[in-house]
């Protein structure tokens, strides 16, 4: 019999089952694909990751960043695979999705105090667990969450956006660059297609009329984002389509801002751009950054193919929405991950309503640890709310029920700066400062608390 049973292999079960198993746990870990397959994922690898591959900003500046840093010093496994298979994305770190995923699973499958097992664990175990079966939790699981927390699941849609083939790329009108010429000296990170006034008109236009794919069995007001009974749209990840009609510049200040992308024909920003960031290790995949859609498969091929340098574009993936999991945290769960019903059950992920890969590692990693703790007989660690993994765990666990949806990283959940002494500061100073103090007071944190 294991010590642990961790349920779901993805980004947050992967590392909680890893955090785990190095404390010394028996632990064994369930993944009911490939037998049962989602609407998602397209792999059977661990941490297959299924919208975008970027983790987001490198930046030590920046909030992603922040949570990056914390949890390589908190000793991650997935951010060292992550690091290891990192595909050029200026100041953010993109993976070749395959080979991260192969390199997870490898690594589980060889340690020797993981069990894998490939099969459905239907209902929450009777022995202490981490429960980290993601957004699209089964049926059956859902249910028997539900009879403990005793309310209704929360439910926000999640969108992807759409894969092109490199050699579809019409270079005569693309440019590589990064952002402020961020990354590679020689030749930018990114494939901009840039668009002048009349172009992106026509775009928006072409974008707000197309047909899009019904959401079966759900209600959803998806032009507001506002809640239809349990069911909510993830602000963070709208539909481009969706985004486009809350006014024709929405777009060019969102998703396509051409802000820091000189356009080499020109010499000036155009007056908006697509960017398509590398998705794949051999470079053959791009992805259309931020331009998750609904749009019906042959909607997509016509109104993508609208814009500068894809009108012969070859998709790989098209792009499309599924439907998110998560529970309401701040009545059933603590900052420690610990269900408020049972100190022995641990939750992690995005069903805990924290958003965005690293975000998943990182209470992966959190309640991994803290499981190891409690079955040793010690207790659980609630990291300092200073930092940005204590923050997004305090947020989950202490939100206001009316406001409540999921939460990436970001400097706003951090408490206010103390040291007004030091004069006004611009956002980027305030930044320095808020990662600044993150890192001092986990490094002032953890001594104590190494195991």
């Amino acid at each position: 019999m294991p010590d642990l049973i961790v349920i779901g292999g993805g980004l947050a079960g992967s590392e909680a089952a890893w955090q785990a198993a190095e404390r010394g746990l028996e632990v064994d870990l369930y993944e009911m694909r490939p037998q049962q397959p989602t609407g998602a994922h397209v792999t059977s690898y661990l941490a297959e990751l299924v919208c975008s591959n970027s983790l987001g900003s490198y930046l030590p500046d920046r909030a992603p960043g922040l949570l990056k840093e914390e949890i390589r010093r908190l000793g991650s496994l997935l951010l060292q695979c992550a690091e290891q298979t990192a595909l050029p994305a200026g100041g953010a770190l993109a993976v070749g999705r395959e080979q991260f995923a192969q390199l997870v699973t490898e690594r589980i499958e060889t340690h020797p105090r993981i069990n894998l097992i490939r099969e459905e664990y239907p209902n929450l175990p009777d022995q202490p667990a981490v429960i980290a079966s993601g957004p699209l939790t089964s049926e059956s699981l859902s249910k028997s969450i539900l009879d403990l927390t005793g309310q209704e699941h929360l439910y926000f849609f999640d969108a992807i956006s759409p894969i092109v083939t490199l050699e579809s790329i019409n270079f005569e009108l693309a440019y590589r660059a990064s952002r402020y010429d961020r990354g590679d000296q020689d030749e930018g990170d990114y494939i901009n297609c840039p668009m002048n006034a009349e172009e992106y008109n026509a775009f928006i236009e072409a974008l707000i009329t197309a047909e899009r794919i019904e959401l079966k069995s759900f209600e959803l007001d998806l032009e507001s984002g506002v809640k239809a009974g349990a069911h909510t749209f993830f602000e963070g990840c709208l539909p481009i389509e969706v985004l486009a009609r809350r006014g024709k510049d929405a777009l060019a200040f969102g998703p396509m801002r051409p802000v820091g992308l000189r356009d080499p024909r020109t010499g000036r920003w155009p007056h908006a751009v697509v960017q398509l960031r590398q998705d794949n290790l051999a470079g053959t995949l791009y992805n259309l950054v931020g331009f998750q859609t609904n749009l019906k498969f042959p909607e997509q091929r016509r109104v993508l193919r609208l814009i500068p340098g894809l009108e012969k574009a070859e998709f790989a993936r098209y792009g499309q929405m599924h439907r998110n999991t998560f529970i309401f945290s701040p009545a059933h769960l603590r900052p420690t991950l610990q269900s408020t019903q049972r100190d022995d059950l641990f939750f992690a992920g995005q069903i805990t309503g924290v958003e965005g890969y690293v975000g998943n590692i990182a209470t992966g990693l959190l309640a991994g640890w803290n499981a190891a703790r409690v079955l040793r007989g010690q207790l659980p660690v609630t990291l300092p709310e200073t930092t940005m993994l204590g923050a997004l765990c305090h947020y989950i666990t202490h939100a206001a029920a009316a406001d409540f949806q999921p939460m990436k990283a970001n400097f706003g959940i951090l408490p206010p700066l103390t040291d007004t002494g030091k004069g006004k500061r611009n956002k980027r100073q305030r930044a320095e400062a808020y990662a600044a103090r993150s890192l001092a007071d986990l490094e002032s944190f953890l001594p104590a608390r190494s195991e």
